[in-house]
């Protein structure tokens, strides 16, 4: 069986209340040995610690998400500092900025943002980085804080942008997305991309593929990424899966 894993599931979420221990079982039937689980808010690191606890597939990695920032507070950068001196995480996220929905204030997300790169390089910890109509920032940003490793997750960027993040020796997350024969510019990129700085995920419940369009994701269905992105690289199933797995646990050290 391959061995994968799901460098993106918010499986935390309710939606997985009434069946969680048979999606954890469904994702190791399917192969998946590792799943990363990104916090989004401040009242999320607790349910994500006890849940990773239970279960050794998933990782915890905690932050700040620019989408909920309504919900956070400046005390809460210090919350995370406490968190990752008290609770293991194998990186800290998913933090970044969102400047497609127009009420999140761009000024107080990047205050949120710096804050977190500077944490995620205080501890030596990756970043799973958020960017939605931000992508240049984001870079820049990463750029000139400096000594920083993580993935730009649910990537919908150009080749250009691609490359800039890959000179930073960043990873990019590919998931749902790349399975919707519309989506022909992610396609194109990831059928020539470095495979060294390739990661599947799911973003689950959110962004299921193109044959389970409108449903609750999963991490099981991480293996049809798998599928679409072997078949764009014209490469066998197996040898994607071992490479990204391989570059899931060197940048965020798994056993």
């Amino acid at each position: 069986m391959l061995e994968l894993t799901d460098s993106h599931a918010h499986i935390d979420d309710g939606s997985f209340d009434a069946d969680r221990d048979l999606m954890f079982a469904r994702a190791r039937e399917a192969g998946i040995r590792h799943i990363v689980v990104p916090a989004v808010d401040r009242a999320s690191w607790p349910r994500i610690a006890s849940l990773c606890a239970s279960h050794p597939q998933a990782h915890p990695a905690y932050g700040l998400h620019p989408i909920f920032l309504d919900q956070h507070r400046p005390e809460h950068l210090d919350d995370l500092v406490v968190q990752l001196q008290s609770h293991p995480a194998i990186a800290v996220g998913e933090i970044g900025l969102d400047f497609f929905l127009p009420e999140l204030d761009p000024a107080r997300q990047r205050e949120y943002f710096l804050r977190q790169l500077r944490i995620a390089r205080e501890f030596d910890l990756p970043v799973i980085v958020h960017a939605r109509r931000a992508m240049d920032e984001v870079t820049s940003t990463i750029k000139r804080i400096g000594g920083l490793r993580g993935v730009v997750h649910s990537f919908a960027g150009s080749v250009q942008q691609a490359a800039r993040l890959w000179e930073l020796g960043f990873h990019l997350g590919i998931g749902g997305p790349v399975t919707y024969e519309r989506a022909q510019r992610l396609r194109h990129m990831v059928a020539t991309m470095p495979i060294e700085r390739l990661l599947l995920e799911t973003d689950a419940p959110d962004q299921p593929d193109a044959a389970n369009r409108g449903q609750r994701n999963e991490p099981a269905r991480v293996t049809e990424v798998l599928r679409v992105i072997a078949l764009l690289r014209g490469e066998s199933e197996a040898a994607v899966a071992a490479a990204t797995t391989a570059n899931a646990r060197r940048l965020f050290k798994l056993n």
